[in-house]
């Protein structure tokens, strides 16, 4: 059994199901038997050819919940087969100028799984022990949010987020999920917003204290009433839409911090005096720094809506229909997960 199958994006619009090689862990490496992965919105452009880091063709897949089946002889006594653990899926240079300040999250040469390294749909693979992050007390389902999640717990910090604030978060897709559980386990008042019921809904479970659809409502005046007039103190822009983009600093309060997430797909174009005239700070917040173990701390406390989150659970066979299917229709959809328990391998 030295072959195993993966879910390939060949180009846009394109995957198949293709056999590769079941790897062997090197000393300093795990092999990981994969439970489950979560399909991110970057799969999801990188399927339409929207997203400009995507590299073709590559397995899919870097939002792991998994369990060691082996360890190389150079992995410390704390990984030991059995374990379930999740993973950091990317990997920094070491040497740019990002690297160099601390900052390896924002790498000039970063190389995501399944963006521009293969990733981890599939049922076996090797990752060296430094990414590996464990957890006794989540399920695999639970572990393959955690990374998802670091994404929006990054962009809080970014904003420096705090007690008392109010935080808009733009768009509840996963990563907007995070970045409104980080902002009330910040402490902060969190107004989501968002164009599908069923998505503000779920904010609301995640601790949103206010939901703004913007298909029925007027977000300048429901921000405006809920804000006393000021705005938002921040703005967490994570859809990555030329109109949000611009909203963000249009409705984020004077002196306030808007933080972009997402990647607009098209030139954005402002009225630059808004922002010089308001003093604000606009911060661009890239994959995460540190965010797993604080993630992890926070899925054990129970307190986020797991259950609602994951939309739909498919398996690997049913997993390239999915992601066409989530195109074609991205509203409802949350999270898709795809389940290798019942992977074959061959």
């Amino acid at each position: 059994m030295n072959k195993q199958r993966a879910l390939v994006l060949v180009e846009p619009g394109k995957t198949e199901v293709r056999e590769i090689d079941i790897p062997s862990p090197k000393p300093d490496e795990a092999l990981l038997e994969v439970n489950m992965v979560g399909f991110c919105g970057g799969d999801l452009n990188g399927f339409r050819g929207l997203f400009e880091l995507q590299e073709y063709p590559n397995v899919l897949g870097h939002e792991v919940g998994a369990t060691i089946r082996e360890v190389g002889n150079e992995v410390p006594d704390a990984f030991k087969p059995g374990m379930r653990v999740t993973l950091n899926p990317y990997l920094n240079c070491g040497h740019c100028v990002s690297c160099r300040k601390g900052r390896p999250n924002a790498c000039q040469d970063n190389k995501t799984m399944g963006v521009r390294r293969p990733g981890a749909m599939t049922k076996f693979i090797s990752v060296p022990w430094q990414k590996l992050h464990s957890s006794s007390r989540l399920t695999v389902r639970e572990l393959a949010l955690v990374e998802p999640l670091t994404v929006g717990f990054h962009a809080a910090a970014r904003g420096r987020v705090t007690a008392g604030e109010k935080v808009a978060v733009i768009g509840c897709g996963i990563v907007g999920m995070g970045a409104i559980a980080a902002s009330v386990n910040r402490g902060a008042e969190v107004i989501a917003v968002d164009i599908d019921d069923a998505k503000m809904r779920i904010a609301k479970l995640a601790g949103a204290a206010h939901a703004i659809n913007t298909t029925n409502v007027d977000l300048h005046e429901a921000l405006m009433e809920i804000t006393d007039g000021d705005g938002p103190d921040v703005i967490i822009e994570a859809v990555g839409n030329p109109a949000t983009y611009r909203a963000a600093v249009e409705e984020v309060a004077y002196t306030g911090r808007v933080v972009y997430i997402g990647y607009a797909k098209k030139p954005v174009d402002y009225s630059t005096g808004t922002f010089v005239r308001k003093e604000i700070e606009i911060l661009g917040s890239r994959n995460c720094l540190g965010d797993f173990p604080d993630v992890i701390s926070y899925l054990e406390s129970g307190r986020f809506p797991v259950d609602a989150v994951v939309s739909r659970v498919v398996s690997l066979d049913e997993a390239g229909m999915a992601l066409a299917e989530w195109s074609e229709n991205p509203g409802p959809i949350t999270k898709i997960m795809v389940d290798f328990d019942n992977s074959v391998t061959q």
